[in-house]
């Protein structure tokens, strides 16, 4: 009989949406059988557990103690402690303590104001690891999207579009799939001009960086085919076409993954040493400590988090 996995779940923002959805989601039939251990402030977990009427008698690992009143709002306060909960929670998994871990949303503006320069998660958890290769990959409903480009602005995405950087992502994309237990995973990946650049009228990237890592990958025996038009390569993913696409920046692969999975998507680090999921959405500060915040995407990101397996 398999081991059972033990998953570490962040605190998050304080202020945001966080502490509720994890007390919601423990307690939620769905994730019933898996092992999870809190990293936060057992009084900020108490009170979350009290606002939304459930127990919370799972084990908590003491961090990032939150002294005075909780804001729906970003603080350096929450920075310093969403830091701390993360770096514990890697530690851990490090250190073999436990076999994956799932982050609740944290601010970016929060880390800001706490003076850290990590622009999100992702880069954060890549240098705690000591990972260079990594990617951002989101999951909800019937599609899979491998980010070549994440948090940037948009007015930087062609100048960081090469070859190197679309291989490198094509690669993470197969490791991803080979992480879920697809042994021959259809990987498309997208163009990133209108119509694909329609033969260079429309821009050249996908001539110049894009199709030629495509023909590399395919050279390594990874099943790649594109570069496809923008608007026609998620709908052919939708239908099953694709296990997973290849997006060239941040909103191009979030629109549609959103658009059809908001409330259920998840995000995966792929190339960490570590397995890591997380919601696929914010801190909600507009409905935070208010009840209502909605745990889906929490359970589904702890579900993904049990089943996955380093690659």
């Amino acid at each position: 009989m398999p081991k059972l996995k033990r998953i570490a779940i962040t605190m998050g923002d304080a202020g945001g949406v966080g502490p509720e959805i994890i007390v919601a989601a423990l307690n939620d039939a769905r994730v019933k059988g898996i092992c999870a251990v809190v990293v936060g402030d057992p009084e900020i977990i108490a009170l979350a557990a009290h606002l939304r009427g459930v127990d919370a008698d799972f084990e908590i690992i003491a961090e990032a103690k939150y002294d005075g009143d909780i804001k729906p709002a970003s603080s350096a306060k929450s920075g310093h402690a969403a830091v701390a909960c993360i770096r514990r929670a890697v530690a851990e998994a490090m250190a073999g303590n436990v076999d994956a871990i799932v982050t609740a949303p944290i601010s970016k503006e929060s880390l800001k104001l706490a003076g850290y320069s990590w622009p999100g998660h992702t880069e954060l958890l890549a240098e705690l690891a000591g990972t260079r290769d990594f990617a951002m990959m989101l999951a909800g409903g019937p599609l899979r999207v491998l980010l070549v480009t994440i948090h940037t602005a948009l007015a930087n995405v062609p100048g960081l579009i090469t070859k190197d950087r679309v291989l490198a992502s094509i690669r993470l994309a197969r490791r991803a799939c080979l992480s879920l237990g697809l042994k021959k995973p259809r990987i498309g990946v997208a163009g990133l001009n209108p119509h694909a650049g329609e033969s260079g009228i429309f821009g050249d990237e996908e001539i110049r960086e894009i199709f030629p890592a495509v023909e590399a990958a395919r050279a390594e025996g990874i099943p790649a085919i594109g570069p496809y038009p923008p608007d026609v390569i998620f709908r052919k993913a939708y239908m099953r076409e694709f296990d997973i696409v290849v997006s060239m920046y941040h909103d191009q692969g979030l629109i549609p993954l959103k658009m059809i999975a908001f409330d259920r998507g998840v995000n995966v680090t792929v190339g960490l040493p570590i397995v890591r999921t997380s919601p696929d959405h914010g801190t909600a500060f507009d409905i935070a400590w208010q009840g209502r915040a909605d745990c889906r995407s929490m359970v589904e990101a702890i579900r993904l988090a049990a089943r996955l397996k380093l690659s």
